[in-house]
Formats: structure tokens, sequence, C-alpha cells
């Protein structure tokens, strides 16, 4: 079991344990912070857009062509968006500091 650092859309920072295997999506939600996933992890709505710490970017598996649509296509496109279902987490993950993006 490891640890995911999460600041919410008001600031608050969580630290959230996190188990090999479920996507960020999922982690984020079990621990009820206030994300929507409304495709359910299909890569289809942006509603689990988060930015990823920059330094944490060049460890997680590359963007998908279809991921960089959605999050470019949110209205709040930072080059460290990400969409949380699409990132599978893994124990060496341990600490991965994140940020809630704004609704849209």
């Amino acid at each position: 079991m490891s640890y995911i650092l999460a600041q919410d859309r008001e600031g608050n920072t969580h630290n959230i344990k996190a188990e090999a295997g479920f996507s960020l999506m999922e982690i984020l939600k079990e621990a009820n912070l206030d994300i929507e996933a409304v495709c359910g992890g299909q890569c289809v709505c942006s509603t689990c857009h988060i930015y990823v710490e920059k330094k944490w970017l060049e460890q997680l598996t590359d963007i998908s062509e279809e991921e960089q649509v959605m999050v470019e296509d949110t209205g709040h496109y930072e080059a460290n968006s990400r969409l949380a279902c699409q990132i599978i987490w893994r124990d060496d993950l341990a600490g991965l500091t994140l940020t809630l993006a704004p609704e849209f």
C-alpha cells in the first residue's frame, strides 16, 4: 500500500492510500474527493481531469492521443493535464502529487 497527495479544488491536501492495479480515478472516488468520472473510466468525458505535479510525469505511461484530445477540450488544459482514469496505480508512484482540475 502506498500514498497519493491530492489537492482538492478548495486547496486542501489529502493523503490517500492507494492500492496497485486501480486507476487514480477509482482511488480518488473511493477517497470521496469531488471527482465526477461520468464515463466510468472510458476516456470519453474529461470529468476526472487532474494536474500531475510535473516531476512525476516522466514516471507515468505516455498520454494517448485520445486522452490528449480530451484534456485539451476541457478549457483548463495545462502541460501536466491527465485523466485520472487513464493512470493505473503502481507502488513505485508512492508520493505522487496531483491537483483536481476545475470543473467545467
